[in-house]
């Protein structure tokens, strides 16, 4: 849960780098939390079929689009990516596939372009 409200309290800091640990805890739980959010409509009524969205869920989205947005920059910039890439996403499917290879991928050791290495990795000898 900490690493879920680290990313929070750096809402729309686009700079520096993001740990892996950051990046998929702070997935995680807008998944969960989005799941939760979602029954919630759905007990009280106000899931809508059309939509496929309740009032709950989609305010809490709407709330955390520029966190997440955020967090998938700086664990970009962490591999040693710009954040533009977050717009490859907009390819369907092919493009989250190769998004979700990049947050995957280990951090770059040292500083990079970005700032300094989060672990406090040095650079390889």
């Amino acid at each position: 849960m900490d690493w879920f409200l680290m990313a929070l309290k750096k809402y729309a800091v686009f700079e520096g780098r993001s740990r892996r640990r950051e990046y998929w805890f702070y997935a995680l739980f807008c998944v969960i939390i989005s799941i939760v959010l979602g029954l919630v409509d759905m007990m009280l009524g106000l899931w809508s079929d059309e939509n496929g969205i309740g009032l709950l869920s989609g305010v809490f989205s709407l709330g955390v689009l520029i966190p997440s947005l955020a967090v998938g920059a700086r664990r970009l910039h962490d591999t040693g990516r710009s954040g533009w890439w977050l717009l490859i996403g907009l390819i369907p499917l092919i493009g989250m596939i190769v998004l979700i290879i990049f947050f995957v991928f280990d951090s770059q050791p040292g500083t990079n372009a970005y700032g300094p290495n989060p672990k406090g990795v040095g650079a390889p000898a």
